[in-house]
């Protein structure tokens, strides 16, 4: 059921990317990797619904949303960086198919990462976060969403590889057949990916292809 929940406060994280702390509705329920549909609840954007993962502990007291504004645009994620701390956004029920299954390497693109932020908040709050591993492609190094954050969890095995940033000190390749060749040594544990839709069926026909197993590949379906 569509509630109105107000923000008590907005946190930058990178140059076009913000935490969003709300209000959490009594009784509400979500996993980690899961989303909910929000809109503004502002005359005019009510009904302009747009899908965001949660990023907070399924504990927390709040909800928090990682979310990337495009501002090269009039929608809605241009028009929520200008809200602030006593406007309201309209929470929907949770959904989506992202959620941990076992070990295995994450692998997104841009703002991708951000069904993972939870999923490997809570690995790391629980002990768990060992044996996994996040593969990240940016534009920039400016663009890495939560850097500082992932580093800090030690156990979780990390590449972050740019494609339009030659003055970067990180792997500057494409996600492709050949990068995963050098940088997977096994295929046959769980992959997790979220990024553009073309990206996302690319490297889900690489790893089958590199001899993955369909059913241990999860994503946004």
């Amino acid at each position: 059921m569509p509630t109105s929940v107000k923000i008590l406060d907005t946190i930058p994280v990178t140059h076009n990317v913000r935490h969003y702390r709300v209000e959490r509705p009594k009784g509400f329920k979500f996993t980690p990797g899961q989303a909910t549909e929000l809109s503004i609840d502002r005359t005019g954007w009510e009904d302009k619904k747009r899908p965001f993962t949660f990023t907070s502990l399924p504990d927390d007291d709040v909800l928090e949303f990682t979310i990337k504004s495009y501002f090269d645009h009039t929608g809605v994620t241009n028009q929520l960086w200008s809200l602030g701390a006593g406007d309201s956004l309209i929470l929907r029920d949770a959904w989506g198919t992202i959620q941990y299954r076992g070990q295995g390497t994450f692998i997104a693109g841009g703002a991708g990462v951000t069904p993972f932020i939870a999923i490997l908040r809570h690995l790391n709050a629980t002990g768990k976060i060992a044996g996994n591993r996040l593969i990240v492609s940016n534009q920039t190094e400016k663009d890495i969403i939560l850097r500082d954050e992932f580093e800090a969890m030690k156990g979780l095995d990390i590449i972050w590889t740019v494609t339009g940033d030659a003055k970067s000190k990180l792997l500057q390749e494409r996600i492709d057949a050949d990068f995963l060749k050098r940088h997977v040594k096994d295929f046959s544990g769980h992959f997790y990916l979220c990024g553009p839709d073309p990206m996302v069926a690319d490297i889900r026909d690489l790893l089958e292809k590199a001899g993955a197993d369909v059913g241990n590949v999860t994503w946004e379906k």
